[in-house]
C-alpha cells in the first residue's frame, strides 16, 4: 500500500484527522492507537485490557461510517502499538508513506516516535503535534537535517514540508478567545500574516450590509436570536450558515448576520493590545496601597511647608531652615527655650508630624513586605471586579486561551481544580485572579464572581464537567454568555435544546478543539501550512497560501472566475517576485524595517484581474473546498478532478 497516510494517536484528534483524511482528500489512511504494554511477564490487567479494545473499536467504527469520496476503496486500516518503535510502524508501513501524524497527547511519545520515522523513511512528510512551541523549533529543524544528511539529493523544496510541527492548542485558542466576548474580531494570525474578520449584526430595513473586503460568511437565520441555535458541521441547510456566499445570496440574506474580512496586515506592524497582567515582576504602584500613598504625601507636603514657615519666621538660610525642621521632626534638636513664640509652634507642630510619620511608615513597611510575599501567590478575585470572563480550565487549551485573552485585555478570573495544573505559573506571572476549586462546588464560582461576570469559558477536557459548570453558572446568572468545550456534535444539540428552553434570553456556544485543530493537521499532511482557521458558529473556515502554477482552478483564471461560492475565495494577493519571496508573506529582508514597506499583498482585487502561474494568493476555503484544491492534486496516485 504505497503512498498511504498514516495517523498515530488514540484522542478525538486522532479521530477526526484520519476522518478528514478519509472523507476530504480521499486518501487511503492507516491509523495506529494505544495498545496496552505488558508488566514484564506477559501480563496485562483487565482494566486496561478493556480500555485498549473500547479505543480500538471506537476509531473502527468512526473511520468505517466515514464515506470515500472516491468510492469503494480499501478499507482503512485500524491497529494497536504499545510502543511506536521500529516493529510497529514497519507494520504501519511507515517506508512506504507519504505523510505521518503524531498526535498523541504525550509531547515526549511523540518525539521518540519522530526520531524513529524519520530513521525509516527520510522522505516522510512528519506533522507532529507538541505543545512546546520552542522546543517544536528546535526538533524541525534537527529532523529536518537528518533528512537532507540521510539523503543529499532531496529537493530543498520538497524539505521545506517535510517536518511540521503545530498545536492544537495554539490553533484554537484565538477563536475560543474570541467566542467567550461579544463583538471580539474573530484574528488569523501566522507567517508574519494577521487577517481580521468582524461578526456584524443585520442591517436595518433598506440598508445594505458592509462587506469589508470580502463577505466571508453569512450566520444562521437564529444565530441572532438568543432562542435560536447555531448551526453545526452537518447543518447545510437554508437556514444554517453559508460559507463564502456570492454577492447575490448576501443581496438576498434579509435580517441574517455576516461575517466580513476587515484587514490583512503583516503581524509584526499590527497594533499590539494592552495586557490584563503584569509579566516580570510586581509594578511599582502596587508596593503601596491608594490610602498609604495619599497619607504619604499629606506628611511629606506639611513638612515641606513647616520648612518653608521656619525659613519665613527666622533670619536664616533656606538649606539651614531645612535641617532644623528634620531635626524637629526627628525629635533630636533642642527645646526652643528662649527662642521667638512663632519658633517654638513650629517645633511643636514639626514634633507632631513626626509623631504621625512613625505609623506611616510601619505601615508602608508591611505593605512591602507583604506584597513581596503575595507576588509568588495567586491573587483572590477583588471585591468591585465585574464584566470579566470566567475561564474554568487552565490545562493546554485554557493556558493559550488565557494568554490570549490577556493581550486582547480582558480581565480574567480562572477557575482551576488542580493547584499544580499547567496554567497556573503562568496565571500567577499575570497577576490573574484565580480561584483553586472545583467549579461544581458550592462557593466556587461565586468566589469567580460569577454574577458580575460577562461570560463563562468552560474549557475543561470533559464534556460533563463543562456542561456541569454551565449549568450552574445558569443558576446564578441566568443572562450569562457561555463558551462550552464540547466534541460531539449530538451532543452539543442537546446542550443547545435544554438551555435554550432554561434561558430563552441567554447566549450559548459550543466550540470543539479538535475540529478547529484537524483542518491544519489535515493540510500539513497534504503538504501545506494552513495560516489558520476562524470557526463560523460550529463550521470552520480555513485560510491558505498557495502558488497559482499548482492549482488548474485558478491559472489564467480572473479574480471573479476562480471565486467558487461555498467551496474557496481569493482574498490577497502577492506581488512580490517568486525569487524574492519569504515564507512569511512579508517583505524582502532589503526593507527597511523601521520605514513604511510594501508586503507585497494586494487586497481589494479587481475581479478582471488575470492570475499568474507565478503568482501566489492568500485565499479562504471551507473544508471540501481547501481538499478539491489540494487533496488529488497532491496525490501521484490520484487524478485531479475537472
Amino acid at each position: 500500500m504505497r503512498g498511504h497516510m498514516i495517523v498515530c494517536g488514540g484522542d478525538a484528534l486522532a479521530e477526526r484527522l484520519a476522518a478528514e483524511l478519509r472523507a476530504l482528500y480521499g486518501e487511503q489512511v492507516t491509523v495506529v492507537v494505544p495498545g496496552v504494554p505488558g508488566d514484564g511477564g506477559g501480563r496485562v490487567a483487565p482494566a486496561a485490557r478493556a480500555r485498549a479494545a473500547a479505543l480500538l473499536a471506537r476509531m473502527q467504527s468512526v473511520l468505517g461510517r466515514t464515506p470515500d469520496p472516491d468510492g469503494p476503496a480499501a478499507p482503512p486500516r485500524v491497529q494497536q502499538a504499545a510502543v511506536l518503535d521500529e516493529q510497529a510502524f514497519a507494520e504501519a508501513g511507515v517506508a512506504e508513506a507519504r505523510a505521518l501524524a503524531l498526535v498523541h497527547d504525550d509531547d515526549e511519545i511523540n518525539i521518540r516516535a519522530a526520531l524513529v520515522a524519520r530513521r525509516l523513511n527520510p522522505r516522510v512528510r512528519l506533522v507532529i503535534r507538541l505543545y512546546n512551541r520552542s522546543l517544536g523549533r528546535h526538533l524541525a529543524d534537527l529532523l529536518d537535517q537528518a533528512a537532507a544528511l540521510s539523503t543529499p539529493g532531496l529537493d530543498p523544496e520538497r524539505l521545506d514540508n517535510s517536518t511540521t510541527v503545530l498545536s492544537d492548542a495554539d490553533t484554537a485558542a484565538p477563536a475560543l478567545a474570541a467566542t467567550a466576548v461579544a463583538g471580539t474580531s474573530k484574528i488569523v494570525q501566522a507567517d508574519g500574516l494577521l487577517l481580521r474578520a468582524v461578526e456584524r449584526t443585520p442591517p436595518g430595513p433598506g440598508r445594505v450590509p458592509d462587506p469589508g473586503l470580502a463577505t466571508l460568511a453569512l450566520l444562521s437565520a437564529t444565530t441572532n436570536d438568543p432562542a435560536g441555535s447555531e448551526g453545526s458541521d452537518a447543518d447545510d441547510g437554508r437556514d444554517g450558515p453559508r460559507l463564502l456566499p456570492d454577492d447575490a445570496t448576501v443581496a438576498a440574506a434579509t435580517g441574517r448576520g455576516t461575517v466580513v474580512l476587515d484587514t490583512i496586515t503583516p503581524a509584526d506592524r499590527a497594533p499590539r493590545s494592552r495586557s490584563s497582567g503584569t509579566r516580570g515582576g510586581v509594578p511599582f504602584g502596587s508596593f503601596f496601597s491608594r490610602r498609604l500613598r495619599w497619607s504619604l504625601f499629606g506628611l511629606t507636603a506639611s513638612v515641606l511647608g513647616l520648612a518653608i514657615a521656619t525659613w519665613a519666621t527666622g533670619d536664616m538660610h533656606p538649606l539651614h531652615a531645612g535641617y532644623l525642621t528634620l531635626l524637629d521632626l526627628f525629635a533630636i534638636d533642642d527645646p526652643a527655650i528662649g527662642e521667638p513664640t512663632a519658633r517654638k509652634v513650629l517645633q511643636l507642630l514639626t514634633g507632631l508630624a513626626g509623631l504621625l510619620l512613625l505609623p506611616v511608615l510601619l505601615a508602608a513597611v508591611l505593605e512591602a513586605l507583604g506584597t513581596f510575599r503575595t507576588s509568588a501567590a495567586l491573587r483572590r478575585p477583588p471585591r468591585g471586579l465585574s464584566g470579566h470572563i470566567v475561564l474554568l480550565g487552565l490545562g493546554k487549551v485554557g493556558t493559550r486561551v488565557l494568554s490570549r485573552l490577556g493581550e486582547l485585555g480582558i480581565p480574567v478570573v480562572c477557575v482551576e481544580a488542580d493547584p499544580e495544573a499547567r496554567g497556573i505559573p503562568l496565571a500567577r506571572s499575570m497577576r490573574v485572579p484565580t480561584v483553586i476549586g472545583d467549579a461544581a462546588s458550592d462557593g466556587v464560582l461565586e468566589a469567580a464572581k460569577i454574577h458580575r461576570a460577562a461570560g463563562l469559558l468552560a474549557l475543561t477536557s470533559v464534556d460533563t464537567t463543562n456542561l456541569e459548570a454551565a449549568l450552574s453558572a445558569r443558576a446564578l446568572k441566568p443572562d450569562l454568555r457561555v463558551v462550552l468545550r464540547l466534541y460531539d456534535d449530538a451532543f452539543a444539540a442537546a446542550v443547545y435544546r435544554t438551555l435554550r428552553a432554561a434561558h430563552p434570553r441567554a447566549l450559548t456556544r459550543s466550540r470543539s478543539v479538535s475540529t478547529l485543530a484537524a483542518p491544519a493537521f489535515a493540510g500539513a499532511m497534504m503538504g501545506r501550512q494552513i495560516l489558520g482557521a476562524i470557526p463560523v458558529e460550529r463550521s470552520v473556515l480555513l485560510f491558505a497560501a498557495l502558488e497559482v502554477a499548482e492549482h488548474p482552478q485558478l491559472a489564467g483564471r480572473t479574480i471573479a472566475e476562480s471565486f467558487r461560492p461555498g467551496h474557496w475565495r481569493i482574498v490577497a494577493l502577492d506581488a512580490t517576485e517568486p525569487a524574492e519571496r519569504r515564507p512569511d508573506l512579508s517583505a524582502g529582508p532589503e526593507d527597511d524595517a523601521s520605514a513604511p514597506r510594501p508586503t507585497g499583498l494586494v487586497w481589494n482585487l479587481h475581479p478582471g484581474h488575470v492570475l499568474r502561474p507565478q503568482d501566489r494568493v492568500v485565499l479562504a476555503a471551507t473544508r471540501q473546498g481547501l481538499a478539491e484544491l489540494l487533496g488529488r492534486s497532491d496525490a501521484p496516485h490520484r487524478s485531479a478532478p475537472a
